[in-house]
C-alpha cells in the first residue's frame, strides 16, 4: 500500500491511524492509533482508506482490546487474504467528527506547517522555520521545527510545547510566536 501523499487527502480529514498486519485467518487487523486514549479512534466512525482504486468508506464491525493494542474487524473484509490487501492503509476520518479543541488547545494537525517566529539576540523577530511534526516525551510535547527558505538559518531545532515557550498560536495568520532564541 502506498503512502497517501498530501496532495491527495480531501481538506477534510485527518488522519487518527493505520491498518497494519492480519490478526487470525477471519480478516481481522492490528491498527495503529494517533488517539489518546488509543480505543477513541473507533469513537469516529465510519473511516476513510485510500486503495489503489481511490478513496473508499470502511465500516468497523467489531474491534477489541489484544495485548497492549487493538484488532479490528471490517465489513467486506471477511478472510486473511482480504485483510493483506489493505496492510499499511492510513485511517482517516472527516474533521467535522472531532470534538472542537478546548481554548489554549490544538490538533497537532492544525500546528503542523505554522512559521515559528522566535528571537535574536538583540529581542527582534526572526523566522526559525515551519512545524514538520510533534512528538511527546512525558514532561512534555516537542515541536520539531524545519529550516525554509525564509528561516534565518538551515538549523532543525527542537522546541518545547510549554507556557513559558510558546507565547501565541495565530492559526488563521499561519503563525506560532516562541520565546525561544536563534542560539538555543
Amino acid at each position: 500500500m502506498s503512502q497517501t501523499t498530501v496532495q491527495d487527502v480531501p481538506e477534510d480529514r485527518i488522519q487518527i491511524g493505520q491498518l497494519r498486519t492480519p490478526y487470525g485467518l477471519n480478516g481481522w487487523l492490528w491498527v495503529f492509533s494517533k488517539t489518546d486514549p488509543i480505543s477513541n479512534m473507533f469513537d469516529y466512525l465510519p473511516w476513510y482508506i485510500q486503495t489503489k482504486t481511490g478513496w473508499q468508506t470502511v465500516n468497523v464491525k467489531r474491534w477489541k482490546t489484544q495485548g497492549k493494542g487493538l484488532v479490528v474487524a471490517l465489513k467486506g473484509v471477511s478472510d486473511r487474504t482480504a485483510a493483506e490487501q489493505i496492510i499499511g492503509a492510513e485511517i482517516w476520518v472527516s474533521k467535522s467528527q472531532l470534538p472542537q479543541a478546548g481554548m489554549d488547545e490544538y490538533y497537532w494537525n492544525d500546528l503542523k506547517g505554522l512559521t515559528v517566529l522566535g528571537l535574536d539576540d538583540s529581542e527582534n523577530e526572526v523566522n526559525l522555520g515551519k512545524i514538520h511534526e510533534l512528538f511527546e516525551t512525558g514532561a512534555n510535547d516537542v515541536m520539531v521545527v524545519h529550516a525554509t527558505p525564509d528561516s534565518i538559518d538551515a538549523e532543525e531545532r527542537m522546541i518545547p510545547w510549554h507556557k513559558d515557550v510558546v507565547q501565541r498560536v495565530d492559526i488563521e495568520a499561519g503563525r506560532i510566536y516562541v520565546n525561544w532564541g536563534v542560539d538555543y
